[in-house]
């Protein structure tokens, strides 16, 4: 199973993605990571990483494994959390990067919602992806593998949880993009003592 761990620092990624896409793609994703960075600040991810880890893991998904280069996507990968885990804005996503990216970013937020309706929102947001823009789902796609490729990193029941809704709810979107619907596979065959619970709409 290929793992996506080598853009964790900006520094480093930067000359990488440069020999990758476009000049003016490139210097806008720069844009983002800064603006990621400004926005997430001081946040970890629950393995105690900076949260902006994450955000290039993402990142490198999408650009060296999937092989994209397309400018919006690659904004919105690394701004796809910034709505919901901070205190910024569609608006202000679009006003800095544009309406495809506030598009895109919106398409991949969970929705607010008070702790009674958490997991039921969550769901829907799920379900939900389905109908997504392809541009969106890759998205949430390279977001999921940045999540799951580590997954023996996190508890017990967190990891048969998150395989359980993986398998549930991301498989089916990944099966129309090639070499997503391939690394999943794979990663699916790797986990696959995890199957067999019924929590898969319990963590997003």
């Amino acid at each position: 199973m290929q793992l996506f761990l080598d853009w964790h620092d900006w520094a480093a990624t930067e000359p990488e993605l440069r020999e990758r896409v476009p000049a003016q793609s490139a210097d806008d994703v720069a844009r983002a990571v800064e603006f990621a960075t400004r926005w997430h600040a001081d946040q970890r991810r629950p393995t105690g990483a900076p949260y902006l880890e994450h955000l290039l893991e993402a990142l490198q998904v999408l650009v060296t494994g999937a092989g994209l280069a397309d400018r919006d996507v690659l904004c919105a990968a690394v701004l796809h959390d910034v709505v919901e885990d901070t205190a910024c804005t569609i608006a202000e996503v679009t006003v800095n990067f544009g309406g495809r990216v506030g598009d895109l970013v919106s398409w991949v937020t969970i929705p607010a919602a008070d702790p009674e309706h958490k997991a039921e929102v969550k769901r829907a947001y799920l379900l939900g992806l389905a109908g997504a823009p392809d541009d969106a789902k890759l998205v949430k796609l390279a977001d999921r593998v940045s999540n799951v490729q580590t997954l023996r990193n996190l508890n017990p029941a967190k990891q048969r949880s998150y395989y359980a809704q993986t398998v549930t709810y991301v498989l089916p979107i990944a099966k129309d993009f090639p070499w997503f619907a391939g690394w999943y596979a794979t990663w699916q065959q790797a986990h696959q003592d995890l199957a067999g619970t019924d929590l898969a709409g319990r963590d997003a």
